[in-house]
C-alpha cells in the first residue's frame, strides 16, 4: 500500500482521507458486454465520464493504493469478464495434438534402442526348443564392427533428440482452427516409418529363429545395423520437417497490408509462403509488437468550451410544445431557418478541423507543463554517493520513499495530461510510483520516466494486455479454408470485440536486374556562366 498526499498551503491543517472505494473526481467506467468471439458482432462498450474538479491537484489530500482516476471495479482485472476458452474442441486442439506428437517422438527415440536391447533379453520366438546354447552365443556375439555401429547409433539418437527439441518441442502458444498440414504430414510419415520398421523387425527375428536349425543364423550385428538404418530414416524425416515447417516460408513471397478498424491504423509486412491461419498468427504477432494501443475514448474528441455554448434552434408552440427547427412554420422564417441549418451542415468539416486543432494545442500545452513539472521534481532529489553521506540518517530516503515525497509536485500536471489524452484506465497511481522509484534508482532522466505516457505503442505495453492469459481472436476468410495457402489478393479478417484487423495479401513482383557499366569519362562537367547569376 502506497501513501500519497496532495495538499495546498491554505489547507494543510484540514485534511481528509479518500477511500479507494469512493469515486474519483474524474472517473471513467468501462462496461464490456459480450466477450465471446464466436459472435462476430461487435462488443457493446459503454463509456461514462463524470465531471472533473479543476482544483483536484491543489486542495485534495489522498491516501490510497489505487488510482484516483478510476474506480476499483475497473482497476481490478479479476472483475473483468473471463476470456478462458472452455470449449471441448479447443481443448482437444490445444492438448491432444501436442500429446500425440510427444508420444510419437518418444516412440521414435526408443524404437532403435529397443531393437538393440530385446535380443539381449532373449526376445526370440521359440528359441528354447530350436536353438542350442552355442547357437545363442554365436547369434548374440558383437565384434569390433558391431560395437562401432552401436556407438554410431548412440550419436545419431543424441543428434535426433537435440534437433527435435530445438524445432518441434517448443511451447505451443497458438491454437489454430484447422490442422497444420505440414506438421500433420511429418507426424504421419514418422508413424508409418516406425510401424514399418517394427513389422519387418519382428518378421526378421521370427524367420531367423525358424531357420536357425538349418544353420542360417542372423548375427547380432545385422540387427544393430537394422536399428541404425531406422535412426538414419528418422534423421531424414526430421530434415524434411525442418524444410517444410521452418525454411519454406523464410523467403518473402507476399506482402500483407493490415488495417485496424475503427481507428484506421495500418502497417505493411513482407511474408513468406504460409497458410491463411499461419499468416493470421504471424499478423497477430506483429500487431501486438508494432501497432499502437487502441484507445476507444479518443474516438470522439472532447468538445471545446466554444462548441458547448452553441445550441440548435428550437421553436415553442403554445399548443404543441417544443418542436425542432425543421418543422414547417410557413413564411420566410421557415426558409431562413432551413438555409441556416444547411449552411451549418456544409460547414461541419470546418468545425471538426478547428476542434481537432484545439485538441492538439491542448495536448501540446499540457505535455509541456508535464515535462516542466517532471524536471522540477527530479531536480529536488540528490543521490548520496559517498560512504559518509550514504549512512542511515533522518534525511536519507530509499527510492520509493523519495518517489512518494516528490510525486505530489507533478501529480496535477500528470493527472491533467492523462485526462486530456484519455489514458486514465491504463495507468494507476501504484504503477506510476513504482516506475518513478525505478527511474530514481537507475538515475534515469525525466523524459525516460514520462515515456509510457507519451508513447502509446506497442499494444503489449498496456498492462491489461500483458495480464491476459490468452487472447481470443476470430478468423474470418470468406470462400477459403484457413488451411489453404496464401494467394494473390487473398483477404481475411481477425476480429476481437469491436477491433477488427483487415488483412489483404498481394504477391511480390519479380525483379529483373541488369548490369549497366558507367563510362569512365561520364564524370566530366562544364561550367556555364550567366551574367544574371551570382556565379
Amino acid at each position: 500500500m502506497c501513501d500519497i498526499k496532495w495538499s495546498s498551503r491554505s489547507q494543510r491543517k484540514e485534511r481528509h482521507n479518500i477511500n479507494t472505494n469512493q469515486m474519483a473526481p474524474f472517473q471513467t467506467t468501462l462496461n464490456v458486454r459480450g466477450d465471446s468471439v464466436d459472435n462476430l458482432g461487435p462488443e457493446v462498450i459503454e463509456v461514462q465520464i463524470l465531471p472533473q474538479d479543476e482544483n483536484w491537484g491543489e486542495n485534495t489530500t489522498a491516501v490510497t493504493g489505487n488510482t484516483s482516476d478510476r474506480s476499483e471495479s475497473t482497476e481490478d482485472v479479476s472483475h473483468w469478464p473471463s476470456e478462458t476458452d472452455t470449449s471441448f474442441g479447443s481443448a482437444c486442439n490445444r492438448h491432444i495434438v501436442p500429446i500425440v506428437a510427444v508420444l510419437l517422438g518418444i516412440c521414435a527415440f526408443l524404437s532403435p534402442i529397443a531393437m538393440v536391447i530385446l535380443p539381449k533379453l532373449g526376445f526370440f520366438p521359440d528359441t528354447t526348443t530350436v536353438l542350442t546354447m552355442q547357437q545363442k552365443l554365436q547369434l548374440l556375439s558383437c565384434n569390433a564392427e558391431c560395437k562401432g555401429q552401436l556407438l554410431g547409433l548412440a550419436f545419431k539418437l543424441v543428434l535426433l533428440v537435440i534437433g527435435s527439441w530445438a524445432v518441434f518441442l517448443r511451447p505451443r502458444s497458438v491454437t489454430m482452427p484447422r490442422v497444420f498440414l505440414f506438421r500433420a504430414g511429418v507426424l504421419l510419415l514418422t508413424m508409418l516409418c516406425i510401424c514399418t520398421y517394427w513389422l519387418f523387425y519382428v518378421v526378421q527375428i521370427t524367420e531367423s529363429a525358424k531357420t536357425a536349425a538349418n544353420g542360417e543364423i542372423t548375427e547380432y550385428k545385422s540387427l544393430v545395423n537394422y536399428a541404425g538404418t531406422l535412426a538414419n530414416t528418422l534423421l531424414f524425416i526430421h530434415y524434411v520437417g525442418v524444410l517444410l515447417i521452418e525454411v519454406r516460408h523464410s523467403q518473402p513471397t507476399f506482402y500483407v497490408k493490415v488495417v485496424r478498424s475503427p481507428d484506421g491504423e495500418s502497417r505493411s509486412y513482407a511474408i513468406g509462403q504460409l497458410s491463411i491461419q499461419r499468416a493470421a498468427v504471424w499478423v497477430l504477432e506483429r500487431y501486438y509488437t508494432d501497432f499502437p494501443i487502441y484507445n476507444p475514448y479518443l474516438e470522439r474528441l472532447p468538445v471545446s468550451k466554444s462548441s458547448r455554448k452553441q445550441s440548435s434552434f428550437k421553436f415553442y408552440d403554445v399548443d404543441g410544445g417544443v418542436s425542432s427547427g425543421v418543422q414547417s412554420r410557413g413564411g420566410s422564417g421557415d426558409t431562413a431557418v432551413l438555409a441556416a441549418q444547411a449552411r451549418r451542415r456544409d460547414s461541419s468539416h470546418n468545425g471538426r478541423f478547428y476542434e481537432e486543432h484545439d485538441y492538439e494545442r491542448r495536448v501540446r500545452k499540457r505535455k509541456a507543463r508535464l515535462i516542466t513539472a517532471a524536471e522540477e521534481a527530479f531536480a529536488h532529489i540528490k543521490r548520496l554517493h559517498s560512504e559518509v553521506e550514504s549512512a542511515p540518517g533522518p534525511g536519507s530516503l530509499d527510492p520509493m520513499e523519495a518517489a512518494q515525497a516528490v510525486f505530489p509536485s507533478m501529480a496535477r500536471a500528470l493527472q491533467k495530461y492523462l485526462r486530456v489524452t484519455r489514458q486514465q484506465p491504463r495507468h494507476s497511481v501504484e504503477s506510476i510510483l513504482n516506475r518513478f522509484a525505478r527511474c530514481l534508482a537507475q538515475d534515469a532522466a525525466p523524459r525516460a520516466f514520462l515515456e509510457p505516457f507519451f508513447t502509446t505503442s506497442p499494444v503489449l505495453s498496456n498492462e491489461k494486455e500483458r495480464q491476459k492469459r490468452s487472447h481470443h481472436w476470430a478468423l474470418i476468410c470468406e470462400g477459403e479454408l484457413p488451411s489453404r495457402p496464401l494467394a494473390n489478393g487473398c483477404e481475411f479478417q481477425l476480429r476481437q470485440g469491436e477491433i477488427a484487423l483487415l488483412c489483404t495479401a498481394y504477391r511480390l513482383p519479380n525483379f529483373h536486374l541488369t548490369e549497366q557499366l558507367a563510362h569512365p569519362k561520364s564524370n566530366k562537367f562544364l561550367l556555364r556562366l550567366n551574367s544574371e547569376t551570382s556565379v
